[in-house]
């Protein structure tokens, strides 16, 4: 047989990583690597192809036309790869893929998966950070957890976990006593780079007029901000179900409650066959969903 010529499987596992998050960063925390190591490898990659594989902005890079052709084939044949592995192994039955949006995996689904495990210790739970619509004929999920306010996907099934609401929350230590609509124009507004109009939607949904503010913070990832308020920095529109336990706790505040958005956070399940325990799974999750508490309601409507 012939010889097989020598793969750079090390960037083509980076690229295809890249490709499929759109963002070097969150390739890097799947692959457990720096920023740099994926952009060397995606660099080194497009040095071995002769062609370039992306365009853009260091920060804002995109596929060319070829850079997409690779990433079709790169995602088919690891999606393949996987698959044989898992069939080989006998791991896949045991194992649950789930895709799920990355802060309520860090804030909620992972805290509760020991209840799971310790309730069926034979199935593993493996969780991926995701945001774009899951595609189960593609990718390698046995199920997907999305923030949506109207969902249908081809070949699945969507079920309600809890509806969404969203209020300011801010430290305790930024203004110690009570908070007023009147603080919101002096202290300083923290903004997340993917939901740039949070607080006008709040302030929509809360049938308010927000004071304008002189300062304004960004921040990449909703995570970021959450630490950033915690931080003391400002005053960030996160979700209940994020900031539940930190309430409870008193290390944050939300001095004006929270109002229901339009989203809702949504189980997607594939129609087809499962397989063996992702029934358990999703009976799990729904029950741990339905014990989720209420948020206090929106406490200065017109003040």
């Amino acid at each position: 047989m012939p010889k097989r010529r020598h793969l750079p499987l090390t960037a083509l596992r980076a690229f295809e990583a890249f490709a499929r998050h759109g963002r070097m960063s969150l390739a890097a925390d799947e692959l457990c690597v720096t920023h740099g190591a994926v952009s060397r490898q995606v660099r080194g990659l497009e040095r071995l192809c002769g062609v370039r594989l992306t365009h853009g902005p260091r920060n804002n890079l995109h596929l060319t036309d070829a850079g997409e052709r690779l990433a079709r084939s790169l995602g088919t044949t690891f999606d393949e790869l996987e698959r044989s592995f898992l069939e080989v192994t006998g791991a896949g039955e045991r194992e649950i893929h789930v895709s799920c949006v990355g802060t309520l995996a860090m804030k909620w689904l992972i805290p509760r998966l020991a209840h799971f495990h310790a309730r069926h210790p034979e199935i593993s739970v493996r969780v991926t950070e995701a945001y774009r619509p899951v595609d189960f004929a593609r990718e390698p999920f046995d199920a997907a957890i999305r923030l949506s306010e109207t969902m249908t996907v081809d070949g699945g099934t969507v079920l309600t976990l809890f509806d969404n609401f969203a209020g300011p929350v801010m430290s305790p230590a930024l203004k110690p006593g009570a908070v007023s609509l009147r603080d919101l124009a002096v202290l300083p507004r923290l903004n997340t780079r993917s939901h740039p109009q949070a607080w006008a939607e709040w302030a929509h949904q809360a049938r308010l007029l927000l004071p304008q503010t002189a300062e304004h913070r960004e921040y990449e990832h909703i995570f970021y901000t959450m630490e950033a308020v915690a931080a003391g920095l400002g005053v960030g529109i996160i979700p209940w179900i994020y900031v539940a336990g930190d309430i409870a706790a008193g290390r944050l505040v939300a001095p004006f409650g929270f109002v229901r958005t339009p989203n809702r956070f949504q189980l997607i399940l594939p129609d087809e066959t499962p397989k063996k325990g992702l029934a358990r799974f999703r009976d799990w999750l729904l029950e741990e969903a339905a014990t989720a508490p209420p948020p206090a309601e929106m406490a200065l409507v017109g003040a």
